[in-house]
């Protein structure tokens, strides 16, 4: 089983990968991570009771007016057929702007009270198995430290 720790300023979430599901997204999200793309990005987009969204490259610097909108140069497909395809508490799902458009943004699911309408529509990857506590704790700005993965 392919696992993540994502350790943030507030805490460390340990994420497991939907491998069958989301393979595309699993091996992008992990190759990224091993890349170190997302060491140093911040939590862009925290919306309580529904999610905390991260991976743009421009947020780096939170003031910097395109942050939300940065990627890493190219676009994913959409894995939307899985068994796994709910987003339900701690659950990790592509962001994109459009069907087939999602790259290095991905969010968080606060709880499954507002996240409904994103089943099918975005691609279910993951989900937090340690530290759910630490979802809750993210404010906009939060620090992504580091995302280590364990094969």
């Amino acid at each position: 089983m392919k696992t993540a720790e994502i350790k943030t300023q507030e805490g460390v979430m340990k994420v497991e990968f939907y491998t069958e599901d989301a393979p595309i997204a699993v091996e992008n999200f992990i190759k990224l991570a091993k890349e170190g793309f997302y060491n140093g990005l911040r939590f862009h987009r925290v919306i309580p009771d529904f999610v905390v969204q991260g991976g743009c490259p421009y947020s780096k610097d939170i003031r910097d007016s395109k942050v939300g909108t940065g990627g890493p140069g190219y676009s994913i497909d959409c894995e939307l057929d899985g068994e796994n395809q709910y987003h339900d508490r701690g659950v990790l799902s592509m962001a994109h702007s459009g069907r087939n458009t999602g790259g290095s943004q991905f969010f968080i699911c606060h709880s499954r009270n507002n996240t409904a309408h994103l089943d099918r529509n975005h691609t279910c990857f993951g989900k937090v198995i340690e530290g759910l506590e630490v979802i809750d704790k993210i404010k906009p700005g939060c620090l992504i430290e580091e995302v280590v993965v364990s094969e």
